[in-house]
């Protein structure tokens, strides 16, 4: 199952408190204070990991609680840190302040961390505070709360091009071919249910990343159809490639509205590079090659099923990684 997005609480520990003790042994009869200090509240981290795709397993905890700290003991004795928690999500993840709104975290590169949620401080025992005057204190300090609240995750796929069109429009049969990724086929719409990804071979040490979205149609960008929950994962994309069937008999049209769909979502994707490819080239008859001409980002028509066009796609694709 894809999971993209979940909602969860976290709750750092506690410190521990510190201890208020006086040294006793025998012959000596003011041994002085020798409380120690609380251990420090466990930390929440979150740690970008390369080798996990979904939210699933963060979705499934929800609630996460880590140690407090431990109390101090006598003899200068500190208590034990609480036992951090980390939480490991797939590179892309923002982690967003539920009731600030504000994105407390990007993780962006593998293997990326950041603390969440501090644990508390943990109080100090008496031992901190004797002095000339003050040879025997008799109190210790409460260990500090650690921090908590509720927290959005959300997935955005990062991949080098982003493929955009219809339900049908092959995408999934484009990615099949490219790479090694085995998206569901068939010929009824809505066959992919979740983003897909592939890496596509440019040369013996280069390649690239190709995310299969799920197909969107008009009106995807407020909620209708299956689209609109994965258009978070085309910003992520360096390349937006339309793909339009050739049979669409005003292509123009239908790429428009493909576009403005993504404008209406963010219009910073308008910024990105965009290539435009007809597909289904293997099933076309005569067509009126003019009405794809005028459309400035059409760059060819190439066919999954036969080849044609597919090498000269790649090359093109490679030279909008390479500028942007």
């Amino acid at each position: 199952m894809f999971i993209d997005y979940t909602k969860v609480e976290l709750k750092a520990g506690n410190g521990g408190k510190g201890c208020v003790s006086f040294r006793r042994e025998k012959y000596v009869s003011k041994g002085g204070p020798d409380g120690g200090n609380g251990g420090s509240g466990g930390y929440i981290t979150a740690v970008a990991d390369t080798n996990l795709h979904t939210l699933q397993d963060v979705r499934y905890a929800r609630i996460y609680n880590a140690k407090n700290g431990a109390p101090g003991s006598s003899g200068l004795k500190s208590g034990k840190n609480g036992e951090n928690i980390q939480i490991r999500v797939p590179v892309g993840t923002i982690i967003r302040d539920v009731e600030s709104n504000n994105i407390v975290a990007d993780l962006v590169e593998p293997k990326q961390a950041i603390v969440i949620c501090a644990g508390g401080k943990g109080g100090r025992g008496n031992v901190n505070f004797k002095s000339s005057t003050k040879q025997t204190p008799r109190y210790a300090q409460s260990g500090l709360p650690g921090e908590f609240g509720h927290f959005e995750f959300e997935l955005k796929i990062l991949a080098d091009v982003g493929l955009v069109g219809y339900p049908n429009a092959g995408k999934s049969t484009l990615l099949s071919v490219l790479s090694k990724a085995k998206p569901k086929i068939a010929d009824y719409p809505f066959t992919t249910l979740e983003p897909h990804l592939g890496i596509v071979k440019t040369g013996e040490y280069k390649s690239f990343l190709m995310a299969d979205i799920p197909g969107l149609i008009e009106g995807a960008s407020v909620g209708k159809g299956l689209g609109h929950q994965f258009l978070r994962h085309i910003e992520r994309n360096r390349v937006l490639l339309f793909l339009i069937d050739g049979t669409e008999p005003e292509p123009a049209v239908a790429f428009n509205s493909l576009k403005n769909e993504l404008k209406t979502f963010n219009k910073a994707l308008m910024m990105k590079p965009i290539l435009l490819v007809r597909t289904k080239e293997d099933i076309l008859g005569d067509i009126d090659q003019s009405k794809w001409d005028v459309i400035p980002e059409y760059a060819m028509g190439i066919s999954a099923v036969t080849g044609k066009g597919l090498t000269g796609l790649v090359r093109e694709i490679s030279i909008r990684l390479d500028e942007a």
